[in-house]
């Protein structure tokens, strides 16, 4: 399995849990998300995009990093340029840290991103370190997600069989409409189970003591 992690240019809090999401991974740096190499402690194997938001200093203190140029005319983010390069590289799993916050368009683009991502079998989570987001389609999950964290569920489309185990609220076999609430702001009791028959969606997660930075 190769994993790899994608660093986009929104915000980022560098915590525990996502350095020990990160270990093991391969990276890529999406234009500006090259400032959270650093502070990740990852070593960049490609900088790619248009670099509108990459800053003189940022692009000389990693000169040395290899660069894929591309004109600020293209029809995809430098976010999803950087995850067809790392699928290239034979990517089996990625990790987008900093798809949260920053442009709103960007970050939705991003979210949608994700979820073609794993319909497509590659497993995709974004985080910001304070906030995660985990694609929902048919079939089971079981994501590990620390005691007394607040987790969501959001429906990009109706979902039949939603069942929930492991939460505050659970559910069993629901049907849940696109733009309903009745799923947001739920409670991590034990190790969470999510099954669902059809529909897809996002759970977004804040791990409990997510914000503490490392």
């Amino acid at each position: 399995m190769s994993r790899f992690t994608i660093l986009l240019n929104g915000p980022v809090a560098v915590t525990e849990r996502l350095l020990q999401q990160t270990i093991g991974t391969r990276s890529i740096a999406a234009d500006g998300g090259m400032a959270h190499a650093v502070p990740l402690g990852l070593d960049v194997e490609l900088w790619i995009g248009d670099f509108d938001s990459t800053s003189e200093i940022l692009a000389s203190r990693h000169r040395d990093i290899p660069c894929e140029r591309f004109s600020a005319a293209k029809d995809k983010t430098d976010g999803e340029l950087a995850a067809e390069a790392a699928i290239a590289r034979g990517a089996t799993a990625m990790l987008f840290v900093g798809g949260f916050g920053g442009q709103s368009d960007h970050a939705l683009g991003h979210f949608a991103l994700a979820l073609r991502l794993a319909r497509e079998n590659i497993p995709v989570i974004l985080s910001s370190g304070g906030e995660e987001a985990y694609p929902v389609l048919p079939g089971r999950m079981q994501p590990a997600l620390p005691l007394g964290s607040r987790m969501s569920i959001i429906a990009f489309a109706d979902l039949a069989g939603l069942t929930l185990r492991g939460a505050h609220w659970p559910l069993r076999d629901a049907e849940i409409s696109m733009g309903s609430t009745c799923t947001l702001s739920n409670i991590v009791t034990g190790p969470v189970e999510i099954e669902l028959g059809s529909g897809y969606g996002l759970l977004i997660v804040y791990p409990h003591g997510a914000s503490e930075a490392a």
